[in-house]
């Protein structure tokens, strides 16, 4: 890997696990047959050109693709090896993206709190509540579900 390439290994890298979380879903909604043909055609469309742009990038920047999964140490790697992940069969590595796949099919609020500061003073506090789901937003404002009530 090229050492001037500077965060581009890690923003490819995140690219390539959305473009695969993507697929996961568009896989998951076509085996549930709920997908037109004009739908899985832009789809597959779109995910080809997104997979040759992040090759293109690669090139470009002197990265190895393969570098592109990585190894999180007790976390296991970013992404299963090529071909060994298909949604809602189990596989014999867990890898990030099975994990947020799962979490997306599934859904889940997390919530929580996050404070920001330096020399001992709290300059930003977040209150962050995060709904993850793939499923259709039933809520009125633009394409954001409602959240549970908290405690």
């Amino acid at each position: 890997m090229a050492q001037e390439a500077g965060l581009a290994p890690l923003v490819l890298s995140l690219a390539e696990l959305l473009r695969q979380l993507m697929e996961a879903q568009i896989l998951r909604r076509m085996d549930a047959g709920a997908l037109t043909a004009a739908e899985m055609q832009r789809a597959g469309d779109s995910l080809q050109a997104l997979e040759h742009q992040i090759l293109n990038l690669c090139e470009v920047l002197d990265i190895d693709p393969n570098q592109l999964n990585l190894d999180l140490g007790e976390f296991g790697q970013l992404l299963p090896p090529r071909g060994s992940y298909y949604p809602g069969q189990p596989s014999s590595q867990c890898s990030i993206l099975e994990l947020l796949d799962r979490l997306v099919t599934t859904g889940v609020v997390l919530e929580g709190e996050v404070e920001i500061g330096l020399a001992q003073m709290q300059l930003i506090q977040l209150k962050l509540k995060l709904l993850l789901t793939a499923l259709p937003s039933s809520g009125t404002d633009q394409g954001t579900a409602p959240l549970p009530p908290s405690d």
